[in-house]
């Protein structure tokens, strides 16, 4: 059995305070496991409760930086968090952010069906709803993004994550 820089078994898993499992390995800016020792960039603290402009700031700057796996965590905590109601366009944004990571990943298959997912949620929830811009969002027109992204990826487009990070509140 192989063994990690602390000396732990190879098989030993990483648990938080409360015993629950967690992967304590660096991740670099797309949210891949880098070795033990390496640097990696800081993570998003799980389970933070926002507003729902709080949640979109963040998401945006962490957008902007290249770091769509972890706006996708913040996505999460307000899918986890927030009203019922809003479940699925948090849901819906979170899959956008995924489906950008797995493209600049390299995972185009992944990448394009994430979006064309996240789109149909967020369109089936403005729909649902009659909300076309709540918290300010753009709707249709990350709906628009996420398509034309998934469109780009199926053709074989290489995708920087930060050059194409969508704009939450439009353009």
């Amino acid at each position: 059995m192989g063994s990690t820089p602390e000396g732990r078994g190879s098989s030993a898993r990483d648990r938080d305070s409360e015993g629950r499992a967690r992967n304590a390995r660096p991740r670099d800016g797309l949210g891949r496991p880098l070795p033990y020792d390496a640097q990696g960039v800081d993570r998003q603290p799980e389970g933070l409760v926002r507003t729902p402009p709080e949640t979109v700031a963040e998401a945006q700057t962490l957008l902007d930086a290249g770091k769509p796996f972890h706006a996708h965590e913040v996505f999460e905590d307000a899918w986890k968090s927030g009203p019922h109601e809003e479940r699925t366009l948090w849901r819906g944004l979170a899959q956008l952010a995924v489906g950008l990571t797995h493209a600049a990943r390299g995972n185009t298959t992944g990448g394009s069906r994430l979006l064309r997912r996240g789109a149909g949620a967020i369109e089936e929830w403005a729909a649902h709803t009659g909300r076309k811009r709540p918290h300010d969002l753009d709707l249709p027109g990350l709906a628009r993004w996420a398509r034309t992204l998934a469109d780009d990826l199926e053709h074989g487009v290489t995708v920087d994550a930060g050059a194409r990070a969508p704009g939450l509140r439009g353009a």
